[in-house]
């Protein structure tokens, strides 16, 4: 397939907009599948885990790849529960265009804006799909306004829906100034496309207008045909939002309802018409192996390889590894290094997903994404290259875990066989942790949310074999430095007849970032560079640890100023010992504060169990930010301490007879009380 036709898109949304639905419509207009899954009855062909058709809900990301208007799009459903959010930042870093879903009733949501902030990140252009405009009190215009506002971006209407009295859905294409409609017993298969009806041809224009107004303020070309009283035909104004999307300054907004098969194709045609190909996208900047200089690789295919290992999954067949190539191609029995690990690793056999299906291909191309066997040592953001042309992309940034629980075998012949699902398990979830006491044997795992770890332990019983228990959760608790605080440590100890000697000054101090930072700032001519990564590594090792409260250290910079070595005396030992003593002594000169998860959440209430529920709210230091009471049922939104929250789903529904719904995502670490941090320091 032409690069120039080749298509790589995710679907992203809040929880129950509408994701899979329309992935399953996708599916069964592009001929991929003869039979529409629902998410209802379990049988979503991009659900296929037995959690995911239970539930009802997506908790890992699936790819398929499908055909449209001679275009092949490889299309990535991804989760809309918070808990999953590691699958749709991994899969944002590979993508070059997003499908954003929003729900006609409730408009932008919280994890819309969590999952529309990774697409910023990660530089993705996107176009959204409002859907449910089947439903009682959906608004187009008004979910395209919430977009614009809420979300901060150019987003601008190229169609209006039309909804009749059966609440059937009907789209007037704006750029080519047609009617369509999606007759119901073709399953919406079938596009009727008309004229637009007299009567609502002044509605259309001025609409027309309004959207070649938006664009144009973006795109030079554009601007100067209306300046000019040009006339803009259909292929101008296409051509013109194409650029304006690939340049990320314009989101077109579509409109239907995929469960009653409406609307779905004209978005299969944007994707093709305005989101970008690998070409588009343009080269990618890798660094050099031990340097600090940067190098392009184009979407070449008789370029170096250059491929982005984003997903692994545990399977029975062989583990699959998820790759997203950017240069060269890869053929079964082809040799990839992987600069992480410093080693070379062989391509088995070569796959293009469809959810659970394997398809073996014998190349993957620049531009293409396939799943690969026989990496069994490759992780989730390691970068496949050329051992003579060492590089490394750029990894992917994954959220701290939130919540903690111990889990135990149910007989102790299984624990051997834990310890090994649970290092599978942390390499296939990079938001999946577990520590094991040596001294108790006991294993902490760590994850996003209750549900994570409750999916996990199911996965564990059913895939790995291994019946489990599940301690009560617990908080992921944090420290971090209230003042800057500058050390000077000696070791100098006889251990085995050997004397050991080592000086470290080192410095801490807050930062805002979550995540730690050492810098070394040492000479080599005092302490040789054989010393330096021993004494990263006794660093990053304090702050993991945690020190005496044994909580991970965060929002810190960790300062490696000085240090002394003596001939024939300093060792790794000292120098280790040194770093980490130092370390302690500057945490208790700065002081330190314990800091709590703190969730950000969204209710949505029938108005009459408001009060109930903010009453309920203060009484769990909750903070109310913002409260739509303009429809009724009310949304309420705010943070919370996860500490508050655990079990809430069952308070909620006692208060609200079970008619109220909520949602939390992860926000932020504060202070945790003093009264609440005495009771956590003894």
């Amino acid at each position: 397939m032409d690069l120039s036709r080749i298509r790589n898109v995710g679907i992203i949304a809040h929880i129950d907009a509408g994701k899979t639905t329309l992935s399953e419509r996708i599916l069964f207009y592009t001929k991929k599948e003869h039979k529409m899954g629902t998410v209802d009855e379990g049988t979503a062909k991009m659900d296929y885990l037995q959690d995911e058709q239970a539930r009802g809900i997506t908790i890992t990301s699936a790819a398929t790849t499908c055909l449209w208007n001679d275009h092949q799009i490889n299309l990535i459903d991804t989760p809309g529960h918070v808990d999953f959010t590691a699958e749709v930042e991994r899969s944002l870093r590979v993508l070059d265009g997003a499908i954003g879903v929003f729900c006609g009733v409730a408009g932008v949501q919280a994890q819309s804006e969590t999952v529309w902030r990774q697409a910023d990140r990660y530089r993705v252009p996107r176009i959204a799909f409002v859907n449910k405009l089947d439903r009682t009190g959906s608004s187009f215009d008004k979910t395209v306004a919430s977009i614009r506002d809420r979300l901060g971006v150019n987003a601008v209407s190229v169609q209006i829906p039309l909804i009749d009295e059966s609440r059937r859905v009907g789209v007037i294409d704006l750029v080519r100034r047609l009617l369509l409609r999606f007759p119901e017993d073709s399953l919406g298969e079938t596009i009727l496309q008309e004229s637009v009806p007299a009567d609502l041809r002044e509605r259309a224009e001025q609409a027309r207008l309004d959207l070649i107004e938006k664009v144009a303020s973006e795109d030079e070309d554009l601007m100067e045909m209306y300046v000019h009283e040009r006339t803009i035909e259909a292929a101008d104004l296409a051509a013109a939002i194409r650029r304006s999307v690939i340049a990320r300054r314009v989101v077109p907004v579509f409109g239907g309802a995929a469960l009653r098969n409406f609307g779905v194709q004209p978005v299969l045609d944007a994707v093709v018409q305005f989101l970008p190909s690998p070409l588009d996208v343009g080269p990618v900047r890798a660094r050099r192996v031990g340097s600090e200089s940067t190098e392009e690789f184009k979407p070449d295919p008789g370029g170096e390889l250059l491929a982005l290992a984003f997903k692994t999954i545990h399977d029975p067949h062989g583990d699959l590894t998820f790759l997203r190539m950017y240069s060269g191609e890869l053929r079964p029995g082809d040799n990839a290094y992987v600069p992480r690990i410093n080693k070379v690793e062989r391509i088995g056999r070569l796959f293009v997903m469809h959810a659970d299906e394997r398809e073996s291909v014998e190349v993957a191309r620049a531009g293409e994404i396939v799943a690969a066997v026989g990496l069994r040592n490759v992780q989730t953001g390691d970068t496949l290259c050329l051992k003579k042309h060492a590089v490394e992309l750029e990894g992917m940034l994954f959220p701290q875990t939130v919540i903690s629980m111990s889990i135990e075998p149910r007989t102790s012949a299984d624990r051997d066989a834990l310890d090994e699902a649970l290092r599978i398990l942390a390499r296939d979830d990079p938001t999946f942790r577990f520590e094991i006491n040596e001294e108790t044997g006991q294993a902490v795992v760590s994850g996003m949310g209750e549900l994570h770890l409750e999916i996990l332990g199911n996965r564990l019983t059913r895939d790995f074999k291994v019946p489990v228990r599940l301690g009560k959760p617990r908080v992921a608790y944090r420290q971090t430095v209230r003042n800057a605080a500058e050390v000077d440590e000696v070791f100098e100890r006889q251990i085995g007849g050997r004397n050991h000697f080592g000086r470290i000054r080192l410095r801490v101090e807050p930062q805002r970032e979550i995540v730690p930072a050492i810098e070394i700032r040492l000479d080599k001519e005092r302490v040789p560079r054989v010393f330096w990564d021993p004494i990263r590594a006794a660093a990053q090792g304090a702050l993991r640890s945690g020190l005496d409260l044994g909580y991970p250290i965060v929002r810190v910079r960790v300062v490696i100023c000085d240090g002394e070595v003596r001939e024939m005396e300093s060792t790794e030992i000292a120098m280790v010992a040194a770093t980490t003593h130092a370390f302690g002594r500057a945490m208790e000169l700065s002081g330190v504060d314990l800091l709590e998860p703190i969730m950000r959440f969204a209710i949505v209430t029938p108005a009459e169990y408001m009060k109930a529920v903010l009453g309920d709210l203060s009484g769990r230091r909750g903070r109310l930010e913002e409260m739509d009471t303009t429809a009724d049922p009310v949304t309420i939104s705010g943070t919370v301490p996860l500490a508050e929250i655990f079990g809430y789903s069952t308070a909620i529904r006692s208060l609200s007879q079970g008619r109220a719904s909520f949602t939390v995502e992860p926000s932020d670490y504060w202070p945790v009380p003093e009264e609440v941090a005495q009771q956590l320091r003894f």
